[in-house]
């Protein structure tokens, strides 16, 4: 596993920024199917979640540490853990992959063993670890609504949801920027997905997230609505899922006209590597 110091006050890209000086900060890098996150210890709630240029700073791939995300760990007093999500241009939502390498983190830091109950933006989520892959449970969807001819699912997250054919020649990026900017979505916006059918449980998704404002090799909120509108549609409950970073998998009970239930999104998550920081003086 690599290892690294980036003094991060010599790279910033916003060298108008100040903040105190608070020397080596610890970071991890995750992954999950390619979709990847900078996670921090922060137990002790020492992070000013207000400081959204910092975020954007080390988020930033030419500057930072690179990454889709931000995500802090911090105590709760009722659940085993609190995940604080922020997006790469600093907004907040809920992020499927970013949980599961949280809950990834999590046991690394020994926190929990093989079950967890941690909090989300979006409310309580239960998660386990299996043979390598994490298991997280999705807050329960009620509805597939129509929008701009496509489908629109809200997963903890709005995605918009578009079928097509030869995804892989798709222009998901001009077709993302316009769909996730169209004015039924303002002021927001929508995360977008395209999708291609491979048979009736599997499917094969490429997906424009907002808050990074470009295509990513995964979304695990996309892929699940994706998923619940391929249940819909082929009445299967158990679909497979394929991204340009890997595998996933979503399981879910129910259907589009009673709401969709008990739906878990599967998959790897891996630590990549870990560094530390330090935040000097920007000028």
């Amino acid at each position: 596993m690599r290892k690294f110091v980036l003094q991060l006050g010599t790279l910033s890209p916003k060298p108008h920024l100040r903040m105190a000086l608070i020397q080596d900060i610890r970071f991890y890098k995750y992954q999950g199917t390619g979709n990847d996150f900078v996670l921090m210890d922060d137990r002790q709630a020492h992070w000013d979640l207000a400081n959204l240029p910092l975020i954007q700073a080390l988020c930033n791939r030419k500057f930072g540490i690179g990454a889709d995300g931000l995500i802090l760990i911090r105590s709760h007093a009722d659940y085993d853990f609190e995940v604080v999500y922020f997006n790469a241009d600093g907004s907040q939502s809920f992020c499927g992959n970013g949980a599961r390498c949280a809950v990834a983190f999590a046991a690394y830091l020994e926190i929990i063993d093989q079950k967890t109950r941690f909090l989300a933006i979006d409310g309580p989520h239960e998660a386990y670890l299996d043979q390598g892959l994490v298991a997280l449970k999705m807050g329960d969807v009620s509805e597939i609504s129509e929008s701009l001819g496509d489908a629109f699912v809200h997963t903890g997250s709005p995605h918009h949801v578009r079928w097509v054919e030869q995804l892989d020649d798709y222009p998901v990026l001009e077709q993302g920027q316009l769909l996730r900017h169209d004015p039924c979505y303002a002021p927001g916006g929508s995360n977008v997905n395209f999708v291609e059918k491979i048979r009736d449980n599997e499917i094969f998704v490429r997906t424009f997230e907002r808050g990074v404002e470009n295509e990513t090799l995964s979304c695990g909120t996309g892929v699940t609505a994706a998923a619940l509108v391929c249940g819909a549609l082929t009445q299967q409950k158990d679909i497979q899922i394929r991204t340009l970073g890997g595998d996933l998998r979503v399981t879910f009970e129910g259907n589009a006209h009673i709401g969709f239930t008990n739906i878990w999104l599967i998959g790897p998550a891996q630590q990549v590597f870990s560094g530390q920081f330090c935040l000097e003086d920007f000028h």
